[in-house]
């Protein structure tokens, strides 16, 4: 770099630093479905796995309080939780826990309910807090739990781009129009708001993968006016089985396989499409709070 780049490059930090408009923030994407089983905390961590060898820093929330479903699946036990940062004064880095090739990830620990009832000025820091998440990762993937539990409600409402796993199971399909069913029966769920992707788990081929696709697009459009944009296919695989067995993503244990190759597409599929890194993580749980309780 020479010396006139050197001077530009420091005048493009001094603008950004200046003006937090200018600033990048991580783009949020939140991984539900409609019933547990079905493989969502696997695609959340091997989609952080693949968004990290493509090159962007990528933090795991682990949302399914109280389950400790990611640091299994890792096979490591965090000290601390997000709840930590205000209970325990600690900073994103003391909580942050570091991965296999460099994915990081949270532990929700018992959840954001208790953090609602807070002073103001408590959740005020809390959130200050929260802010450098989104300038050391430049993806947050947030595994919530399943089902139409208002907690799962809550972090689909606040997050601009969302994954919705499906299995080949009748009950999978049926569950998952029920959790749409449910946010679109809110008043502030507004579908053209949000991007849903579905990711079609555990299937025979790709074939099989679009028809569950388009038999829940199908009556979403028609009878909620939700449109859904399929995002591709994860096919059976035993290694998956072998892979938990060993606490390791299957990305990990078994790189080569259909369902790794698979994932690192849905990943690049992701990273190329046009997504909404406005507000951030920071902002997410803004509006998750102000949900819960009209606190800030």
């Amino acid at each position: 770099m020479d010396q006139a780049e050197r001077l530009r490059s420091r005048i493009r930090q001094n603008e950004e630093q200046s003006n937090p408009q200018l600033q990048t923030k991580a783009r949020v994407f939140t991984v539900t479905s409609g019933k547990g089983g079905v493989g969502k905390t696997s695609l959340s961590v091997n989609l952080a796995l693949q968004m990290q060898r493509l090159g962007h820093r990528t933090v795991i929330i682990d949302a399914d309080f109280g389950l400790a479903n990611i640091e299994v699946m890792l096979g490591i036990h965090p000290k601390y939780n997000i709840a930590d940062l205000i209970y325990k004064n600690m900073s994103i880095e003391d909580v942050v826990i570091e991965g296999p090739e460099g994915i990081r990830f949270i532990s929700g620990g018992s959840g954001v309910n208790e953090l609602v009832d807070l002073e103001r000025a408590d959740l005020q820091t809390f959130v200050s807090k929260l802010t450098h998440l989104d300038k050391i990762a430049d993806v947050i993937i947030i595994d919530t739990g399943a089902g139409i539990a208002d907690a799962v409600q809550e972090f689909v409402l606040c997050s601009p781009e969302i994954l919705l796993v499906l299995t080949p199971e009748p009950t999978s399909t049926m569950d998952a129009y029920a959790l749409l069913k449910a946010l679109n029966r809110r008043k502030d769920f507004v579908a053209t708001d949000k991007k849903i992707n579905v990711v079609s788990n555990r299937v025979a081929n790709e074939k099989e993968g679009q028809t569950l696709f388009q038999n829940i697009s199908i009556v979403a459009s028609q009878f909620l006016n939700i449109e859904l944009n399929y995002l591709g296919s994860l096919p059976q695989d035993a290694n998956a089985t072998k892979a938990v067995l060993q606490q390791q993503p299957v990305s990990l244990s078994f790189p080569n396989t259909a369902f790794s190759k698979s994932m690192r597409h849905i990943a690049q599929l992701l990273l190329e499409g046009e997504g909404d890194s406005k507000s951030g993580f920071t902002g997410l749980f803004l509006n998750l709070l102000k949900s819960r309780k009209g606190r800030l």
